[in-house]
Parts: C-alpha cells; structure tokens; sequence
C-alpha cells in the first residue's frame, strides 16, 4: 500500500466536495420547482458566527486606520457528500 499525503488527500476530498457542490447547484438550475428540487438543494451551513467578537460569521479586527475581516462558511448538501463519496472512492481504489 503506499502512502499519500495529507496534502494531497485534503485537496482531492476539496475537490469532490465542490464538485458536488456545483452539480447541486446546476441541478437547481435545471430542475423544476418541486420535492426533489428542494432535496437538492436543501443545505447546512457552517460558520464561524454564533460567538462573542465575531459578526454575522466573521471575525472582524478594527485597527482604527483599517479594518480586517476573515470569515469562513462551509454549506453541505445532498450533492456534495456524493461528491465526497467519489473523491473518497478516487483515493481508496485508484492508486
């Protein structure tokens, strides 16, 4: 078995998932409005908000002449688990 990178398998799962991420996205181009539609495009989204300092999911630092703002959200839907799936199955049988 050879070993691969952390890198390399961080990139390839990033990969799958926004490729999931985008064919969700064109599904909802494509399709009708309706049940499977919205299972779809019915997502979860994470971010950094919720805590004391950070605003609408973003930590903003005010250094009186500038302000710096970084912020990271993270939506998973139906379609990018699948594309997961896919970049997993990538990793584990073709070498």
């Amino acid at each position: 078995m050879t070993k691969r990178s952390i890198t390399l398998i961080a990139i390839t799962l990033f990969v799958g998932a926004m490729a999931g991420t985008l064919t969700g996205e064109l599904f909802g181009w494509i399709l009708p409005e309706g049940v499977v539609k919205d299972f779809f495009l019915t997502s979860v989204t994470f971010d950094l908000g919720g805590m004391a300092g950070y605003e609408n999911g973003v930590i903003v630092l005010n250094l009186i002449m500038f302000t710096l703002k970084f912020g990271l959200s993270l939506k998973i839907n139906f379609t990018s688990i699948i594309g997961l799936a896919s970049a997993y199955y990538f990793l584990r049988y073709f070498r």
